[in-house]
């Protein structure tokens, strides 16, 4: 029975690091650069929840609403001033963009909302699951992010694969002078691309301060990082992959704290990562792609 309640609980937090993940993969597969600062915008949701809350009092469902229209409309805004004037740069460029984004949002939180840890007060209001005669309990936090996790999965991929701007995102993801030549507006696609990665970064943000309630200005650097590995591990680009890849490392995550050592758990998922990596390049469900040169 304790196996199966760290299993719970690697399921739920690997569906909080699919969710983020999700939105590396697709910046990514779309617009092909590794967006840093996509830990921070789980921070800024996560603050504008706290505030909406704590200092607004407003339901936490509109909390929620509000956070992701915020957060929104900041991908928009990075990717427009930040990534776009370097559509045609180098990589090292794009990455150096952003990780300069990155410590910009940290910055700014640390002067808007300052460095003292906050108290996060889960939005969740759902009572824990007794199962098992009471041996086995599942937390209300537990049961909405792994229920919310699976359906943002299916939900992207049904609108990757049968929407018009789906589709547009996918050949844009193929080629995009190909993709522009057809009529798809690329600038916008990838606009839209960075606004759906920042929405579901705000509940992420919500997901894992309700179940690690401690805000401050770097929330969302670890788990920022870990979701990027969870990315690269099922196969950056991927969707399922993404999912997939966030899952395993929330159980091994989870698992390697309980049965090996906590402070060793962090290297364990990450020396797991270059394994698989050696093994296989493109991750558990990537795909290799030949180039002509």
């Amino acid at each position: 029975m304790e196996f199966l309640s760290y299993l719970i609980n690697g399921i739920s937090l690997g569906s909080v690091y699919a969710i983020i993940a999700l939105g590396y993969t697709m910046v990514y597969g779309i617009a092909k650069m590794l967006n840093f600062a996509h830990g921070d915008v789980i921070m800024v949701g996560s603050y504008i929840v706290f505030i909406a809350v704590n200092q607004m009092g407003l339901p936490p469902l509109v909390a929620i609403v509000l956070s992701m229209a915020v957060c929104t409309v900041l991908g928009i805004v990075i990717e427009r001033f930040a990534y776009k004037p370097l559509r045609g740069a180098s990589s090292l460029a794009v990455l150096i963009t952003a990780i300069g984004v990155s410590y910009l949002l940290q910055n700014l939180a640390l002067l808007i909302w300052g460095a003292d840890p906050k108290s996060f007060t889960s939005v969740v209001g759902i009572p824990p699951l007794h199962l098992a005669g009471g041996q086995l309990v599942i937390s209300g936090e537990t049961i909405v992010t792994i229920v919310v996790g699976a359906i943002i999965m299916a939900g992207l991929i049904f609108f990757v694969n049968n929407t018009k701007m789906g589709r547009a995102m996918l050949a844009v993801s193929e080629d995009k002078g190909a993709a522009q030549l057809m009529g798809i507006n690329v600038n916008s696609t990838i606009a839209m691309t960075f606004a759906i990665g920042s929405a579901l970064a705000a509940v992420a943000g919500v997901l894992l301060c309700s179940a690690y309630p401690t805000l401050q200005p770097t929330t969302g650097a670890m788990p920022g990082i870990k979701a990027f590995t969870a990315a690269v591990f099922g196969g950056i680009g991927s969707i399922p992959g993404a999912f997939v890849g966030g899952i395993l490392l929330g159980i091994i995550e989870i698992m390697s704290k309980a049965y090996i050592s906590t402070q060793l758990a962090d290297a364990i998922v990450f020396a797991v990562l270059i394994i698989v990596l050696l093994v296989r390049p493109t991750g558990l469900m990537g795909k290799k792609i030949s180039e002509k040169v």
